[in-house]
């Protein structure tokens, strides 16, 4: 690991060397070509920029939407419990003795629970759709971005190009070395 680490070093440091002997041979040249190079850096943010704004957007969607589902559910069950709340009232102020009152308490108390189990199931549905949703947006982005990868994969070119100027710098400072001690 060790070595590996100091081989990095030592590469980046030529690397790093190099750029500083092309600058100082052609300083014009060097800047222009960095500028050219960052152009097509700032270029190529453009379509993971477009990408995020595009999931962001659809996310966006799908939270409203699901927020919009719950709002609406939560009207349905305010609306729904202050019913039944008037609905055990009526049914007691309507009971001749207490054994119809309990009688119509339970029947209303056994709705109520199945009302309570089905709006908490549809919550629940509510989120596993949005959650999908979710997924099926995070899995489409990544797919974009790892194609977009893959598509920039002729990459071993540029190590190539890379690896056959190397020697060329490495002469080009011993020329440069030689020129330093003669002088």
């Amino acid at each position: 690991m060790f070595t590996q680490f100091q081989e990095f070093m030592t590469e980046q440091t030529q690397a790093l060397a190099g750029q500083a002997q092309k600058f100082r041979e052609d300083p014009v040249e060097t800047v222009r070509e960095a500028a050219v190079t960052s152009a097509e850096g700032i270029k190529s943010l453009k379509q993971p920029v477009r990408l995020m704004a595009r999931s962001g957007v659809k996310l966006t969607a799908i939270s409203q939407t699901a927020l919009q589902d719950l709002i609406e559910l939560q009207s349905e069950v305010v609306t729904s419990a202050l019913t039944d709340a008037a609905l055990r009232l009526e049914r007691a102020a309507r009971a001749d003795n207490v054994v119809d009152l309990l009688q119509e308490q339970a029947e209303a108390l056994k709705a109520t629970r199945d009302r309570l189990m089905d709006e908490a199931g549809r919550a629940m549905a509510i989120f596993k759709h949005a959650g999908r949703d979710v997924a099926k947006v995070a899995s489409q982005a990544y797919a974009k971005v790892v194609e977009t990868d893959e598509d920039e994969a002729p990459a071993p070119a540029a190590t190539r190009a890379r690896q056959a100027r190397r020697p060329v710098r490495k002469a080009a400072r011993k020329t440069t070395a030689r020129a330093r001690k003669a002088a």
